[in-house]
């Protein structure tokens, strides 16, 4: 779909950043978790470590984001 109008647009982004954030979210967990498990950190390094997995995160599905989206007005395939 090519979005004629700015609504169409801010649509289709939602649509796809709900998309991305939900397929991503299990990575983001499995990370979580297995630091949380880690007997080798500090309780201020497991924080560190899980801040550093948050930024990661928004920036993986902000770059998914722009890519489908893009994809998706060019008319680009997978």
């Amino acid at each position: 779909m090519v979005p004629t109008k700015k609504e169409d647009l801010r649509k289709l982004v939602s649509e796809t950043t709900m998309e991305v954030y939900e397929e991503l979210t299990p990575q983001l967990i499995r990370l979580i978790e297995e630091t949380k498990r880690n007997d080798t950190l500090t309780e201020g390094q497991k924080q560190d470590e899980i801040s550093l997995h948050m930024i990661g995160y928004v920036k993986s599905c902000t770059n998914e984001i722009i890519i489908d989206v893009l994809a998706e007005i060019l008319g680009l395939e997978g």
